[in-house]
């Protein structure tokens, strides 16, 4: 995958988390729930993105 896509990506989930953060109300522990979870998925994602994540599921302690 080309890396303007992922920087492309990447800005639109955080512009499109600001705008849900900034104009639609709700309480502040929901709030952080879902900037959590984002964060989450975006981490998961680029780890498979960039190949890591299989040799994450492989290490073994």
């Amino acid at each position: 995958m080309p890396l303007y896509i992922i920087v492309l990506v990447l800005i639109a989930v955080g512009v499109i988390l600001w705008l849900i953060n900034k104009y639609i109300p709700m309480q502040g522990t929901i709030k952080n729930i879902l900037n959590a979870v984002v964060v989450i998925v975006v981490v998961v994602w680029l780890l498979k993105v960039f190949g890591m994540w299989d040799d994450l599921l492989r290490l073994h302690t």
